[in-house]
């Protein structure tokens, strides 16, 4: 059982979701790694003239992900892409190769991770944490061509 004393939560805010706002982000990735996407994300939240509401992010990708991680020290995202590999090796002994060797474990690597992100929007900003990031994870190991449908629905200015 949780203390009361060490729990605390803000009051609660009610606005009318009045405002849906669409775009697709395209990305040429280097190929297989992360890609920061909090300031184009940032970006669209302003040209949405968000006020409170959340935005969506939706990768139109088998074989790319998303995810929020730390933006702190670039070692956990080499970490993070280590431990994916051990996870989905390419000589894993897959039987899907038609597009390659890295094609099944990118297709394992997106089931493990994201293929959608849920980011709250408060006072017009988006409410992520000081050491957080918004990426997008390559799996293939050569550049791609990604599309990533932004949404924002809630309350505009």
């Amino acid at each position: 059982m949780t203390s009361s004393k060490s729990l605390s939560r803000s009051p609660s805010s009610t606005v009318s979701a009045n405002t849906i706002v669409s775009s697709l982000l395209t990305i040429q990735t280097p190929g297989r790694g992360f890609v920061d996407l909090t300031a184009e994300v940032a970006k669209f939240v302003k040209e949405a003239r968000a006020r409170e509401g959340a935005v969506a992010l939706f990768i139109r990708h088998t074989s790319a992900s998303l995810t929020i991680q730390e933006n702190a020290d670039p070692s956990v995202l080499n970490d993070l892409i280590t431990a994916l590999g051990r996870l989905a090796p390419e000589n894993g002994g897959w039987t899907h190769d038609t597009e390659g060797p890295d094609d099944m474990p990118a297709h394992i690597k997106t089931m493990l991770t994201a293929s959608s992100l849920q980011i709250p929007v408060l006072n017009g900003e988006l409410a992520l944490g000081t050491w957080q990031a918004i990426y997008l994870i390559e799996h293939r190991s050569h550049s791609h061509r990604r599309e990533i449908v932004l949404q924002f629905i809630g309350a505009g200015a």
